[in-house]
């Protein structure tokens, strides 16, 4: 498989406060130097002000300016994100009109897969735009990661942080290496309850008096994820680079879902990658859900990890549980 689209731009947004380990160490009554030996986080990003959309706007301004392109240039708006900014309508009418783009220029939907949100929603665009359908699709991923933490869960109390990332995609030039080579997503669904948030929706809904607090909280059986991740990512890996016929030591880079250290330290300890072909921004950013991939490949880019021609797999897992890759020549 083929697909011959670009990534056209990329850009984020990060909320102003900083939130030292330290400092949440203190707050919730955790030991000196236990968040970051335990998840790998020094710092992350909490909002103030903010919202799901006025961050997500911040970003897909960036990643319009970056690519030569005004919101009326667009004709698809995904929403791409964990939780959405209300129930109805779709955050990408809402990031339609707080972008200005123009009534009626531009569909908007949104694409639920938790931390692989950006990873499958960019896997449609890419057929959408390859099959003609589309021609300019803004992905925007927005995280409020700190508003639904339960203080009485450290691991993932400390492990989250806030922030926007997005991204246009375009054809590529017939003179240009840019395409999707292959894309896979699986999901074992054995896994659903090791990571959820059970409110919010039909059966526990926000007025039902037996809704309790603790339901609209973020919750994760952390040990049992990785156990049950080691276990999988490996075949599920193995058999993706089979299909896609590239060897480990071709791909340039690496952007992984920054879902934990033992997380990303799989992918070099037993997954054949070297540690230098490896994208890490997790001790600075923490766990970003949906935004975490394309932070990271934005602040990849920026920092000369990854140049136009360059071979990069964007890979993660998420609630479900959820496995993806994609393969692309930026």
């Amino acid at each position: 498989m083929k697909l011959p689209v670009r990534i056209a731009g990329l850009g984020w947004y990060l909320p102003a406060r900083r939130v030292t380990s330290a400092e949440l160490e203190a707050q919730l009554n955790i030991p000196s130097g236990w968040v970051e030996r335990t998840t790998g986080v020094r710092e992350r990003r909490y909002a103030t002000a903010e919202t799901s959309v006025s961050m997500g706007v911040a970003a897909a301004r960036m990643a319009l300016d970056r690519a030569g392109l005004a919101p009326a240039d667009l004709d698809a708006i995904i929403g791409a994100s964990s939780a959405p900014q209300q129930a109805i309508p779709c955050t990408a009418a809402l990031i339609q009109r707080e972008l200005g783009a123009p009534d009626g220029a531009s569909a908007c939907f949104d694409v639920n897969a938790t931390c692989l949100s950006f990873l499958v929603a960019l896997q449609a665009a890419a057929h959408l735009v390859a099959g003609g359908l589309y021609r300019r699709v803004l992905i925007v991923s927005s995280e409020l990661a700190s508003r639904s933490l339960n203080p009485l869960e450290w691991e993932s109390a400390v492990l989250f942080g806030d922030a926007a990332a997005a991204a246009i995609i375009t054809p590529a030039a017939p003179q240009e290496s840019s395409a999707i080579w292959h894309s896979q997503v699986v999901t074992y669904s054995s896994g659903a309850d090791l990571t959820c948030l059970l409110g919010g929706g039909t059966l526990h809904h926000p007025n039902d008096p037996q809704t309790t607090p603790v339901m609209n909280m973020f919750h994760m059986d952390g040990p049992a994820v990785f156990k049950k991740a080691t276990r999988l990512i490996g075949p599920f890996l193995e058999n993706f680079f089979t299909q896609l016929a590239w060897t480990k030591s071709q791909v340039n880079l690496v952007v992984p879902h920054q879902a934990s250290r033992h997380g990303v330290e799989l992918l070099t300890a037993r997954l054949g990658f070297q540690p230098e072909q490896v994208f890490l921004n997790l001790p600075e950013r923490g766990n970003c859900i949906s935004a975490s991939i394309p932070l990271a490949l934005g602040e990849a880019h920026d920092a000369g990890r990854v140049q136009r021609g360059d071979r990069v797999v964007l890979v993660g897992s998420g609630a479900g549980l959820t496995f993806g890759a994609l393969a692309l020549t930026f």
